[in-house]
């Protein structure tokens, strides 16, 4: 007889394909939206060059996608209805990305309004696309498989720059501006036409049991039975300690994300095309990290990978603090990349592999949501006021400090091994 308590190999090549073109797409929304397009017009047009405000938008944006996500998370545990929550975020998020075009000079709340809800949107779906990943392989396969999935979301993401560079014309055209609004109605439309594969073709889980009468009210109280098995009782204190930890250094990599460009323009005074070359690098660099740190996650365990690239984010804000041209930055670039590319899909290759069984979106939704967004609700805010007060350099440099916190904190967690028999480690 099967083993129903290990996620059996049953999804094609086909299937796994659609669900990373998710990835694929959604990036396009990261890499615009959050990182190279939109945070520069937000501070340089629309908000008249006070950074704090787009620290601000960006972590309350995270504040509640956080605040949503854990409930939201047991909701589609209970109903295993994930495609119709996947898809309500995703809607949000493609709409109010395209409704960004009309964000013009002085309308800082629009503006905020807009990318707050479209953040929400993108983030939250991921919670519930990040679910579908243990049922898509086995578990000594899961650092393989997520790594292909986030590779695929760079390589999205590099499409979508060389696509925007190949019309953005420079700063001083009258066209400028007009076309950088465009960009935000390519990335909706890029988000909106890859995402359809992963609603055709990969299947729901199967339902587990009879849905109760309330799934709101359900899936509210299991999420706060979660938090209270994780943290109060310390029923799994090896996942509660990783959980900690990811969302200390996860904040210096939201933050990083969030002001890369910003970094670039106010500190080298780089220029749109230097910029999106800058982040083509990172993302090519990111292809290859997901890739190859997703081998090595399944060949030394996901613990010891993250803490490999940890210690590269942390020599990669020192020299960011030291840099001092362009080509310096690129280097350091290159290693960005790496390390976002690597330690995002061991995290996600850890969590899996210590998540109980069939509560799968209902702790992805902590580790998505509490854990993950809530984490950028501190960085970019705090970067933001630092770079006002004394510059990006000293900014940069104490964003180190998560990473820090976070690799010391990691080193408690006892992770399983990797394989069909994998233990939960619980506390008796």
């Amino acid at each position: 007889m099967t083993d129903s308590s290990e996620p059996q190999p049953l999804a094609s090549r086909r299937q796994i394909f659609s669900w990373t073109l998710f990835d694929f797409g959604n990036t396009a929304f990261s890499v615009i939206i959050v990182t190279v397009i939109f945070p520069r017009y937000f501070i340089g047009h629309v908000a008249g060059g006070q950074r704090w405000l787009w620290g601000l938008a960006v972590s309350l944006s995270m504040l509640l996608a956080a605040l949503l996500a854990p409930p939201l998370g047991a909701v589609a545990d209970f109903s295993r209805n994930r495609k119709r929550f996947l898809l309500l975020f995703t809607v949000a998020s493609v709409v109010c990305t395209a409704l960004l075009f009309f964000v013009t000079e002085g309308m800082i709340l629009a503006a905020i309004v807009l990318f707050v809800i479209a953040n929400i949107g993108f983030e939250g779906g991921i919670v519930f696309y990040d679910s579908f990943l243990p049922g898509l392989t086995t578990r000594k396969n899961y650092g393989r498989v997520s790594g292909y999935g986030f590779a695929m979301g760079y390589l999205g993401s590099l499409a979508i720059l060389l696509l925007v560079n190949s019309f953005l014309p420079g700063a001083d055209d009258p066209a400028y501006l007009g076309a950088v609004r465009t960009t935000f109605v390519i990335a909706a439309a890029f988000f909106m036409i890859f995402s359809i594969p992963l609603f055709l073709a990969v299947p729901e889980p199967p339902l587990a049991g009879p849905a109760p009468s309330s799934l709101l009210r359900a899936g509210m109280q299991r999420a706060a039975g979660t938090f209270k098995s994780l943290f109060v009782e310390r029923q799994h204190p090896s996942l509660a300690r990783f959980l900690i930890a990811f969302f200390l250094y996860n904040d210096g990599i939201l933050t990083v994300i969030a002001f890369a460009a910003i970094f670039a323009q106010q500190v080298l005074a780089m220029s749109d095309s230097e910029i999106i070359g800058f982040f083509a690098v990172v993302q090519t660099s990111a292809v290859v990290g997901s890739v190859l740190f997703g081998v090595i996650t399944d060949k030394i365990g996901p613990k010891k990978t993250i803490t490999i690239t940890l210690l590269l984010w942390i020599a990669i804000v020192i020299g960011a603090f030291f840099v001092q041209d362009a080509t310096q930055f690129y280097l350091v670039a290159l290693a960005a990349g790496v390390a976002t590319g690597s330690s995002q899909s061991s995290s996600r290759s850890l969590m899996a592999l210590l998540t109980p069984k069939n509560r799968e979106a209902e702790f992805f939704g902590f580790y998505d949501g509490l854990c993950g967004k809530a984490s950028a609700v501190i960085g970019p805010l705090l970067f933001g006021i630092i770079a006002d007060l004394t510059g990006e350099r000293i900014a940069a440099l104490a964003i180190g400090v998560f990473f820090i916190a976070g690799v010391l904190l990691l080193q408690g967690v006892v992770a399983p091994v990797q394989g069909p028999a994998s233990p939960q480690p619980t506390k008796p």
